[in-house]
């Protein structure tokens, strides 16, 4: 591949490497050089211009991620169509993730050129979750590079192994002093967690602390087609001689490991009987928190096998001291009314669905949609209020003058939503807990809903992001953990954050609404008109 500096005259063909904008000309990274943008760029006064060229035995990105992305992927993997060099990969189901790490390493190693990104091995995901990425980092690789990529992925070696098990048994054993409504709230917990796989709890039992009385127990619920069992002791599991273990060798099943390299989740029993998996949960179970317990439930859901060996190799990454849902040090947490939240309002778009005019300008009762947000950001709790401005820059400025806003410029607005979300991101103040995301064309968005939303969030009770949500659907604006900002930074293209919701859906808040402000934005002006009807005629 050719690569360096040419005259626009040179680099018909040719891909631009870089993004230019130089008056009325914008012309993208990645962009193929045609005459026309010849012309443009001559117009525009460019001298040189930094191109790549494909030769003899290169492979665009595009064709080299996409045949790789189809060579990997294996059962319930959806591969979407490359772009820029990038192919990923979805959940078609939700399930547990299965990779082969040995070969995504193997296939890592082949050329620099050729990257292969995935989440967590046996991570549970969503349908339409964002699984891996294929990458191609230059414009183009060889063709031997991309052979012997394929060479590797002779096999699949990702897929998604749907939830098999349905039907779970619990049983909760009982000594003096547990009150019943701690085994009332276990099932609650319980159930919440098998909810995401579509499992649910068949029956349940509650006995004496005792081997004999527990044995019988998990027998009936086998008998009565539970397909797992899971045992809450009332008191820890300290041996294998212990009254868990016991009970589940004296109907005639096996232990097959005791103890995890997991923290939370270090007592955990793993066993089976008639076929069936057998868990001796550990206390943090009880817990909605993450911990050890939900790393090997989950894949049991799933159908699949937990070895010995599964289980201490977990060691490395299993201190789960910073897990999204798990609550800040005591000693820096804050109150519910002393967080800090700023407010990020985008107001950077090209409002190409209003067929020319900025919609961000259009005025509803004497005051353009942009300053409707900003003041009702401003009358809010959240502090500072920032405003990101991109297309007519200048306008939307003008439109906020007198506002105490800070106004932060996105020059790549034109790349998509996420960069504007990156440049609001990147000006939150360092003391800031959080950002709640506002949208600047959604002007029924009142202080006091953003309140509502802030009022929400709180860390210490695992409520990271902050939705509102009117008949069950979500809307905006969003608040989000400070945690998550360089996830959120990392984002690409005219996307938001909705695979990034869905899997830590753990860490999400909901905020039911009766009124539709959080799902009413003005894209079009029908819409704009409908609004200024409703809000010009109260």
């Amino acid at each position: 591949m050719k690569f360096g500096p040419v005259p626009p005259r040179d680099a018909s063909g040719a891909t631009a490497v870089h993004t230019i904008r130089q008056g009325s000309l914008v012309l993208k990274k990645g962009a193929l050089i045609g005459p026309a943008e010849v012309a443009a760029l001559e117009a525009a006064g460019i001298k040189d211009i930094v191109v790549a060229r494909l030769e003899p035995g290169d492979v665009s990105e595009d064709k080299a991620a996409a045949e790789i992305a189809k060579a990997v992927a294996g059962e319930g993997v959806h591969v979407e169509r490359a772009f820029t060099g990038r192919s990923n990969l979805f959940a078609e189901t939700a399930g547990v993730l299965v990779v082969d790490r040995a070969a995504i390493d193997e296939l890592n190693r082949v050329d620099e050129a050729i990257t292969f990104a995935t989440l967590p091995a046996f991570k549970p995901v969503v349908a339409g979750e964002m699984i891996a990425t294929v990458k191609i980092i230059p414009f183009a690789t060889s063709e031997t590079a991309l052979k012997s990529a394929l060479a590797v992925a002779v096999k699949p070696f990702i897929r998604v192994a749907p939830y098999k098990i349905g039907k779970v048994g619990v049983v909760s054993t009982l000594l003096p002093g547990l009150a019943s409504k701690v085994v009332d709230k276990t099932l609650r917990v319980t159930q919440e967690r098998l909810a995401p796989a579509g499992a649910k709890i068949i029956a349940e039992r509650r006995v004496p602390h005792e081997q004999a009385a527990l044995a019988k127990a998990v027998d009936e619920l086998l008998k009565e087609g539970a397909e797992l069992v899971v045992v809450f002791g009332a008191s820890a599991i300290a041996d294998r001689r212990d009254v868990i273990p016991a009970a589940v060798e004296a109907i005639g099943g096996r232990v097959e490991h005791f103890g995890m390299p997991v923290d939370p989740g270090n007592l955990m029993m793993v066993g089976q009987a008639r076929g069936h998996p057998i868990l001796g949960a550990p206390g943090c179970a009880r817990s909605p928190k993450e911990n050890g317990f939900d790393w090997i439930l989950m894949r049991l859901l799933a159908g699949l096998p937990v070895s010995r060996a599964d289980i201490t190799g977990l060691g490395v990454g299993g201190l789960l001291m910073e897990i999204v849902t798990r609550p800040q040090p005591r000693e820096e947490a804050a109150h519910a009314e002393g967080r800090k939240i700023a407010a990020v309002i985008l107001a950077a778009g090209r409002s190409t669905r209003m067929g020319g005019p900025n919609k961000l300008l259009a005025e509803i009762g004497g005051r353009p949609l942009v300053r409707i947000a900003a003041e009702e950001a401003l009358a809010s709790r959240a502090k500072p209020v920032i405003v990101v401005t991109g297309h007519q820059r200048e306008k939307v400025e003008a439109a906020l003058q007198g506002l105490d806003v800070k106004r932060v410029h996105n020059p790549n607005f034109a790349d998509g939503l996420s960069t504007s979300v990156k440049t609001g991101l990147a000006a939150v103040p360092e003391a800031a807990d959080g950002a709640i995301v506002c949208l600047g064309d959604m002007p029924q968005v009142r202080a006091s809903l953003i309140d509502k939303l802030i009022g929400a969030f709180d860390p210490e009770r695992g409520a990271l992001v902050v939705i509102p949500t009117i008949d069950g659907k979500r809307g905006n604006p969003v608040v989000w953990s400070r945690r998550f900002f360089p996830e959120l930074m990392a984002l690409e293209g005219d996307v938001g954050a909705r695979n990034m919701i869905a899997r830590y859906s753990e860490a999400v808040a909901e905020v039911p609404l009766t009124d539709t402000a959080a799902l009413i934005d003005v894209d079009t002006p029908e819409a704009l008109a409908e609004v200024k009807a409703e809000l010009e005629g109260a």
